[in-house]
């Protein structure tokens, strides 16, 4: 049976589409014979089910996510944009090896990619730095967007995002890909059909509450720009001299990156799983809690239904990284990567269901391209996303200025707090803009 795979010169959804409709006159005026696979007949995809795919920023985790994509049915990938040279030719022999053709195209600046209109959706795996902003351009050019997570590095950032997409109508999946997952989609049914009772505790793994700077290395030469382009690679970050350790993403997320630098900092590295998780669970996607403390080495918040939220790294039972645990007055349960879950009562979770172990993003993956054909909202789409990383940010204020702060969702402001709302956005440096 033939794959998409077997038809590099396919043509895209919109181009099938445009000329469809050219023709149409000469269609009813002239029989003509259609090719079965035209119908998508035979195995094959019809044009206009097929996915053009662009992929910006693909470094260790963008080369796990892109494969997920590749052997998909109608997915079509022809472009790779990464400031760097290593990875732009890595991702080349990989998707021309994969077509047996040498077609895939290679950018260095995203708006070249961004400008080609055969282009359906891209996969966004850049630093977290240029998350949001590469989002909001791909939108804005008409493409759906896979973005991995941190989705954003601020309050403002989130709130652009989610209005963003909701005006230009594209398909947006942030990569939570837990919420595709079974153990942690049942236990989020479990508490969202009143099976634990009336929820009033939820808990979510941050791992690390540090709010600090990426830092300032000591300069170094600069390689070539089509090497490395150190400019597009700040790209709305503040300037800084070029150093070979801010190279690495993993270190800007490790190492913080709160306010105005890399990343997002504190919780929102793994609370942008944890946490989104616990938003889901409580009902809480177009929403973010209310009030948020420093407690010990934990951060707490309280949404406006009563629920807590307590976001710890420790006293975890062993069922993987990633873990989160949902309580309410009759029981709770607690879930991690390992896809085992453990409860109270224990009949909660007594009938079969499938495991799946680790955190693969296959399901995510194909929720996305089958929200891309549909126009469907996928599981974890901007809104959800966004107020996720709302109340991350929020914690993180909070954490930073170590003090109870409170905030108002509607007004997505921080109620008599001036010294809070200053760090709900940053500036970004010139030339860009959201």
């Amino acid at each position: 049976m033939k794959n998409a795979h077997q038809f590099p010169n396919a043509l895209s959804r919109r181009t099938f589409l445009k000329r469809a409709g050219a023709t149409a006159a000469a269609v009813v005026a002239v029989p003509a014979f259609i090719p079965a696979s035209a119908l998508g007949r035979g195995g094959a995809v019809a044009p206009s089910e097929r996915i053009v795919l662009g992929a910006i920023g693909i470094g260790n985790r963008g080369s796990y996510v892109l494969d997920c994509f590749l052997p998909e049915p109608g997915v079509q990938f022809v472009a790779i944009c990464d400031v760097r040279r290593e990875r732009r030719l890595a991702v080349k022999q990989k998707a021309d090896t994969l077509y047996g053709n040498t077609d895939c195209a290679m950018y260095r600046d995203l708006r070249e990619l961004l400008a080609r209109t055969d282009i359906d959706a891209v996969l966004i795996a850049t630093g977290p730095n240029w998350h949001a902003l590469a989002s909001i351009l791909s939108a804005q050019a008409g493409k759906d967007v896979y973005c991995e997570k941190p989705c954003t590095k601020n309050i403002a950032e989130s709130l652009i995002l989610a209005r963003t997409f909701r005006r230009t109508g594209r398909v947006f999946q942030a990569g939570t890909q837990r919420r595709s997952l079974p153990n942690f989609a049942f236990a989020v049914e479990l508490a969202q059909r009143g099976k634990l009772g009336k929820l009033h505790t939820l808990h979510a793994q941050p791992r690390g509450l540090e709010a600090k700077s990426s830092g300032w290395y000591p300069p170094e030469t600069a390689p070539a720009d089509e090497q490395v382009d150190w400019d597009l690679y700040l790209g709305p970050a503040a300037w800084r001299p070029f150093n070979k350790r801010l190279l690495n993403a993993f270190n800007f997320e490790k190492g913080g990156g709160f306010m105005g630098d890399f990343g997002g900092g504190g919780c929102l590295e793994w609370g942008s799983h944890c946490v989104d998780l616990c938003q889901w669970a409580n009902e809480a996607d177009h929403t973010a809690a209310v009030e948020y403390w420093p407690e010990g080495n934990q951060l707490h918040a309280r949404y406006a239904n009563g629920v807590k939220l307590v976001m710890r790294d420790d006293g975890w039972l062993p069922l993987g990284s990633c873990p989160v645990r949902f309580e309410g007055e009759d029981g709770w349960v607690e879930t991690g990567d390992n896809g085992e879950m453990a409860a109270s009562p224990e009949g909660l979770i007594a009938s079969p269901r499938p495991r799946i172990a680790g955190y693969p993003a296959n399901f995510h993956v194909r929720d996305f391209l089958a929200c891309v054909r549909t126009r469907g909202r996928t599981r974890a789409d901007a809104d959800a996303a966004c107020w996720a990383h709302v109340t991350c940010h929020a914690a993180n204020i909070a954490q930073f200025l170590n003090r109870k702060v409170k905030f108002d969702p509607v007004k997505c402001e921080f109620i008599g707090d001036e010294e809070a709302n200053r760090l709900r956005s940053e500036a970004l440096r010139e030339p860009w803009r959201i």
